[in-house]
C-alpha cells in the first residue's frame, strides 16, 4: 500500500518520518498528474502547493484550527489529504468533487472560496469570532496565484494588522504569477524579497563570527535573530509587512519540507498575526508544466500525462479566439483603443493584441475594481479602453461599472469572456449574473452575438460609443457555424436580425448569443408538428430594441431564450414593455433560475435546468396548442 492509500485523516502525516513526507510530496505530484490529466482542472497551481500543505496539514489542526484556500483552486492536495483521493475520478463532473473546496464534501472545507482575494477577509472574521467566544483556535490562510493583487486583500491585512490578538497564521504562496506572472508594485517588492540574498548572506557572516566567542556567542546570535526582522527592514525591501505590524518570516523554499514545518510551527506558537512567505514553483515536477511559459498549465484540459498535449481530436476556433482577432484589426486602425485585463492576459484573448501593441494593454493584477476605474480615466484622457475579464469577475465590480463609467458617460467597452452556463467550475464561474444586474445600468447597451461575424460587428460598434458604456457578453463554448440573416429590421443598436420566417406564423422564437442556434432548432422541431413559428435574434438585447417590440406585438405567441438569469433579463423586459403594447400576446420566457448550479458539463447543466431543445418545444407545443404535457412528449 502506498503513502497517500494510508492518508485518510491529516493526522496521519504526524506518523511520518521527514523522509517519508518527501516520498509522500512526490507520490501527491504522480497522482496528481496522473489523474488531472484526465478530467482537466487547476494542475500546475496544485502540483506547486504539495509540501506547503503538506506541512501545514502536520502542524495544524483541521478541522479544529480552519484552513483556507484563496484562491480555492489550489486545494486539491488539501483535499487528498482529507479523504478524497478516491474522488478524484470524477474531478468536475456532476456528482463528483469540485475543483474548489466545498463544505458539502467535508468539514475540513470551511469556505468555498472560488474567487480571489477574499481568504484574509474570512480569516479575520473566523479568528475575531474565536477570539470572542473564548476558542484557543488557529486560522491558516493560504494565500498565493496572485490573490494578492486584489485589493480586498489589503484591506482585510490593515484589519488583521490592528488586531495583534488575532491568532492567524498568513502563508503566502509566492510562485510569482496568477494565470501568467504576477504584476505590479507589490509584485516587484516580493520578487525583491524572494532574490535579496544580503539578509541571509549577513546574517551567516554574523553568525560565524559571534559563535567564536566563548560562552556568550551564542547567546548573542539568538538574540540577534529573535530580532530578525528589524534586521531585515534594513537589508531587505519587506518593510512594508512589519510597518503594518504584522510579524514575517521567510522567505523560505516552499518545496522543502523541513523549512516549511519549522517556519509553520514556529508561526504557531507566536500569540499573533504571523505571515510565513513561502517561495513554490507552480507545475513542480510536470517537466510539460514547468517549461509551459504561458501559464505553468494554471488549468488544463484532457492531457497526455506525459507529454502534456491536450488530447482533444480537433481544434476549433472559440469565441475568445475571434475576440482577440477582431481586437488586432482594431488596434491596427483604432490608435486610442486599448486593452485592460485584470490577471487574465491569455485567457480573455490579449495575448496577440499585446504582442503587437503593449504599450497599449494593460494587466492590473486581480483587481477588477481598480481595472473598471483605471479604464474610466483612460476613456476621460480620450482613449477608448476595452476592459476584457471573464463575466462573472465583473459582478465584483458592478458599483464602479455604475458609478464611475456610466455615471460619468465614459465610453468603455467591456468584453465578457465566459458568459452564461460554464459548468465544470461550479456555480461561483458561471457567468449567469451579468445581463441582469448590467441592465439596471442606465444608458449601457449591452450585445449577446450569435456567431463570429456578428461578435466582430458588434465590437467594431462598440469601440465607437463614447458616451456610455458598452458590452459584449459571449460563451465559452466552440464558435458556432455562421447563422445568416434572412431580413433585418433596423439598424445600429436597434437592429433585430430575422433568422426564420414562417408565412402565418403566430409564434415568434427570439434567441440570442449561444441560444440563438437553439431557437432555430426548437422551431424546427415545432415545424415537424405543424407549428410554424419565426425566429428573431436582436443583436443588442438591452436596451430592447424598439422593432422587436412591434415584431413581437405581431405574433400571439412569444418564446424567448437566454443563456442568463431571467430576472432581469431579455424575456422580462420584453414582457412588461408588451404589457402596456399588445396585452393579449402571451409569453413563455426560458433562462436560468435564480440558484446556484452544482457543477457538470455545460450540457448536463442545460438539461437540469429545462434549457434543452426538447424542453422548450415541448412547453411551447404544450402552449401554442394547448395539449396535455404527456401529448408534447409523446409527438416530440
Amino acid at each position: 500500500m502506498s503513502l497517500l492509500e494510508k492518508i485518510r485523516d491529516p493526522r496521519a502525516l504526524r506518523s511520518l518520518s521527514r523522509q517519508q513526507l518527501d516520498e509522500l510530496a512526490e507520490e501527491i505530484r504522480g497522482f496528481l498528474i496522473n489523474r488531472v490529466s484526465r478530467t482537466g482542472g487547476h494542475l500546475g497551481p496544485n502540483l506547486g502547493v504539495v509540501e506547503l500543505t503538506l506541512g501545514i496539514h502536520r502542524v495544524f489542526n483541521s478541522p479544529r484550527d480552519p484552513i483556507i484556500f484563496d484562491t480555492g483552486h489550489q486545494a486539491y492536495v488539501h483535499k487528498m489529504l482529507t479523504g478524497r483521493a478516491e474522488g478524484f475520478e470524477a474531478l468536475r463532473q456532476q456528482g463528483g468533487l469540485s475543483g474548489y473546496p466545498d463544505r458539502g464534501e467535508s468539514e475540513h472545507d470551511w469556505v468555498e472560496n472560488s474567487h480571489a482575494s477574499t481568504a484574509l477577509s474570512w480569516a479575520e472574521g473566523l479568528a475575531k469570532g474565536f477570539r470572542l467566544r473564548g476558542e484557543d483556535r488557529t486560522v491558516v490562510v493560504v494565500v498565493g496565484d496572485g490573490a494578492l493583487t486584489g485589493g480586498m486583500a489589503w484591506e482585510a491585512l490593515n484589519n488583521i494588522a490592528a488586531q495583534p490578538e488575532l491568532r492567524i497564521v498568513i502563508v503566502v504562496n509566492d510562485n510569482g504569477r496568477s494565470y501568467t506572472p504576477t504584476v505590479g508594485g507589490l509584485a516587484n517588492h516580493l520578487a525583491g524579497l524572494r532574490t535579496d540574498q544580503r539578509y541571509e548572506q549577513t546574517l551567516s557572516f554574523i553568525k560565524r563570527r559571534l559563535q567564536r566567542l566563548p560562552v556568550l556567542g551564542r547567546p548573542l546570535y539568538d538574540l540577534l535573530h529573535g530580532f530578525k526582522t528589524g534586521v531585515k527592514d534594513v537589508l531587505a525591501p519587506q518593510g512594508m509587512f512589519s510597518d503594518l505590524g504584522l510579524k514575517y518570516t521567510g522567505p523560505i523554499d516552499g518545496h522543502d519540507i523541513r523549512a516549511v514545518i519549522g517556519h509553520l510551527e514556529q508561526a504557531r506558537q507566536f500569540e499573533g498575526p504571523v505571515l510565513v512567505h513561502a517561495i513554490t514553483r507552480k507545475g513542480k515536477g510536470f517537466k510539460a508544466a514547468e517549461e509551459h511559459e504561458e501559464d505553468q498549465f494554471h488549468a488544463v484540459g484532457r492531457i497526455d500525462e506525459i507529454t502534456g498535449q491536450p488530447l482533444s481530436d480537433a481544434i476549433q476556433a472559440t469565441w475568445t479566439d475571434a475576440f482577440g482577432e477582431a481586437m488586432v484589426r482594431i488596434g491596427e486602425r483604432r490608435p486610442d483603443v486599448v486593452a485592460i485585463t485584470a490577471a487574465m492576459l491569455h485567457p480573455v484573448g490579449l495575448a496577440r493584441f499585446a504582442a503587437a501593441y503593449p504599450e497599449r494593454v494593460f494587466d492590473v493584477g486581480i483587481a477588477e475594481q481598480h481595472a473598471v476605474v483605471s479604464a474610466a480615466g483612460l476613456a476621460r484622457a480620450g482613449l477608448h479602453p476595452v476592459v476584457a475579464v471573464y463575466a462573472t469577475f465583473l459582478n465584483r465590480a458592478f458599483d464602479q461599472v455604475l458609478m464611475d463609467v456610466a455615471l460619468h458617460g465614459e465610453g468603455v467597452t467591456f468584453a465578457l469572456d465566459r458568459a452564461g452556463i460554464t459548468g465544470t467550475d461550479g456555480p461561483s464561474h458561471n457567468g449567469m449574473w451579468d445581463l441582469s444586474m448590467l441592465g439596471m445600468v442606465p444608458g449601457i447597451e449591452i450585445a449577446a452575438p450569435r456567431d463570429q461575424e456578428r461578435l466582430v460587428a458588434a465590437l467594431e460598434r462598440a469601440v465607437t460609443v463614447d458616451d456610455a458604456p458598452t458590452v459584449l457578453r459571449y460563451s465559452k463554448e466552440k464558435l458556432p457555424d455562421e447563422i445568416p440573416a434572412l431580413r433585418s429590421l433596423g439598424e445600429g443598436r436597434d437592429q433585430v436580425d430575422l433568422l426564420r420566417i414562417e408565412p402565418g406564423a403566430r409564434v415568434l422564437l427570439v434567441g440570442h448569443g449561444q441560444f440563438a442556434g437553439m431557437a432555430l432548432e426548437v422551431a424546427s422541431r415545432l415545424a415537424a408538428e405543424g407549428v410554424v413559428c419565426d425566429v428573431a435574434d436582436p443583436l443588442w438585447c438591452i436596451p430592447i430594441a424598439e422593432p422587436l417590440v412591434e415584431l413581437a406585438a405581431a405574433h400571439d405567441l412569444v418564446v424567448t431564450m437566454e443563456d442568463g438569469l431571467l430576472i432581469g433579463g431579455l424575456g422580462e423586459r420584453l414582457r412588461g414593455l408588451l404589457a402596456r403594447r399588445a396585452p393579449s400576446t402571451r409569453m413563455l420566457t426560458f433562462g436560468i433560475e435564480q440558484r446556484f448550479l452544482a457543477h457538470g458539463s455545460r450540457d448536463e447543466v442545460l438539461e437540469d435546468l429545462g434549457l434543452t431543445v426538447k424542453d422548450i418545444a415541448r412547453r411551447v407545443l404544450e402552449a401554442a396548442v394547448v395539449i396535455p404535457t404527456e401529448t408534447a412528449d409523446q409527438l416530440l
